[in-house]
């Protein structure tokens, strides 16, 4: 059995995006004979404080459905203060760098990047060793934090950024992209690199799935949209519920998560209560599927058009039968658009945000029933995960 190391800056049972697709990447390989470590912190985010079973933890390996897993210590933080903030991140790339340092390691790994400074120091030590490194790009940065406004640009912090980017690129063997403008974009900076096309599909089991809405003769029942996932800058949740508009619709918002605007969304919604708008905080992910079945729309947004990103949750409740409300953008539009997953809103135009919401009011239970059963074959058919990853090992990727 051949073995392959991953080195992530998030699993589970860490929440979001990151961590779930690096399990289910690590997942997969696993199914396909191959023998998986995973190299992360300890579990912290996205409180930025550690998991209880982790805490007075140095060090942890542990096996997760196969996979075995190494944590290394962190003093984490979300703290907003620059200084604390370094010392967080120092603390976990310093453990790292001298675990690939001096710890034996696979042939061939797989770095995740963002963050830039954990690919850059993990690939500094690999291709001195002369590994095989497979860098699995999510997002770009700096060039995201710049669009963020996270990152001001041409700062110091920026110019190193940038060469930290540079240098992770030139250096990798090969290069998995989240998206075709990732992949367009490292290579106007190394024209030759070998890229790949690595979307973040789900592997859901079909029996989890409802794709007819229950109690279809309820016509005045509320139309459910939800939003899952976590309550940051990248996501604008706490601006979309001041410009959200649910006065005079048959519409309800759901939201699910946690994150840093956590607070000021619950204070909008204990001062509007009449806003429709219902907060349960983050669940589960497997009680969370099983809650959803109730529910008509996923809402997937992004404060601003971010080049480069396309959100996991596309691919995700698509799989679960959930038509998409996509308010983010960039080539998420064009795939929600192709594969008619949905309604597609420009971004940061609340004004046609609500005018669509009007228009979803107006339909019924047997037209959501069919809108559903629709996305759901529509995913089935063109988000498979087992068959991306074998057309990667085909590939000699991994």
């Amino acid at each position: 059995m051949e073995k392959i190391l991953i080195v992530s800056n998030y699993y589970p049972p860490e929440k979001g995006a990151a961590a779930n697709r690096i399990e289910q990447l690590a997942l997969k390989l696993h199914q396909n004979k191959y023998e998986v470590t995973v190299l992360c912190p300890l579990a912290n985010y996205p409180k930025g404080e550690l998991f209880k079973e982790y805490k007075g933890k140095i060090s942890v390996i542990e096996n997760r459905g196969g996979i075995t897993v190494k944590r290394l210590w962190v003093y984490p933080s979300v703290s907003k203060n620059i200084l604390i903030r370094v010392i967080s991140v120092m603390s976990f790339v310093l453990g790292l760098f001298f675990y690939l340092l001096f710890k034996k390691t696979p042939q061939k790994v797989v770095i995740q990047s963002p963050p830039l400074l954990v690919s850059f120091l993990s690939i500094l030590v690999l291709s001195f060793k002369k590994k095989k490194i497979i860098l699995n790009i999510s997002d770009l940065w700096p060039l995201a934090a710049i669009e963020l406004k996270a990152l001001k640009e041409n700062s110091i912090s920026h110019k190193v950024s940038l060469f930290f980017e540079k240098y992770i690129y030139k250096k990798a063997t090969v290069v998995l992209a989240q998206s075709h403008e990732i992949v367009n974009h490292v290579k106007t900076i190394v024209s030759h690199k070998t890229c790949y096309l690595y979307r973040n599909f789900p592997e859901h089991s079909h029996s989890q799935v409802q794709t007819t809405s229950a109690n279809t003769q309820e016509a005045d029942k509320p139309i459910k949209i939800f939003y899952a996932g976590l309550l940051g800058i990248a996501q604008g949740i706490a601006e979309l519920c001041k410009k959200i508009d649910l006065s005079h619709l048959n519409v309800e918002w759901h939201i699910f998560g946690d994150g840093a605007e956590k607070n000021e969304i619950l204070a909008f919604i204990e001062a509007n209560t009449a806003s429709k708008i219902v907060f349960h905080g983050m669940i589960e992910r497997h009680k969370l599927h099983d809650m959803l079945k109730d529910f008509d729309i996923a809402l997937v947004p992004l404060k601003t058009r971010i080049y480069g990103s396309v959100p996991s949750k596309i691919f995700e409740y698509a799989a679960l039968g959930f038509p998409i409300l996509y308010f983010g953008g960039g080539e998420g539009e064009d795939i929600v658009n192709k594969h008619k997953l949905g309604w597609v809103v420009p971004v940061e135009n609340y004004v046609q945000f609500n005018v669509q919401l009007r228009e979803i009011s107006l339909l019924d239970r047997q037209e959501f029933s069919q809108i559903k059963k629709d996305v759901f074959d529509t995913a089935k058919n063109n988000f498979n995960l087992q068959t991306q990853v074998k057309n990667l090992i085909e590939s000699d990727v991994f």
